[in-house]
């Protein structure tokens, strides 16, 4: 920078609301957490479900989709 160039000007409020609307993102994120947390509590179940265990199947590592075709 040379000497006739500004320094660029700080905005003090700008800053500041700037400041504000992140605290406030987080603080909406944490009591949204905690809302979530209590119904989740509520309810009793865990999301995504967990597999349901059962008898072991046997299968082959890939389906029938998803296997390689050959040319």
């Amino acid at each position: 920078m040379n000497p006739s160039e500004k320094p660029p000007r700080r905005n003090p409020l700008l800053e500041m609301e700037r400041a504000v609307h992140a605290e406030a993102r987080e603080w909406e994120r944490q009591r949204l957490e905690e809302r979530m947390q209590k119904e989740a509590d509520r309810v009793g179940k865990v999301f995504p479900p967990q597999p349901k265990k059962g008898p072991a199947k046997t299968r082959n590592r890939r389906s029938t989709s998803h296997k390689r075709r050959d040319r």
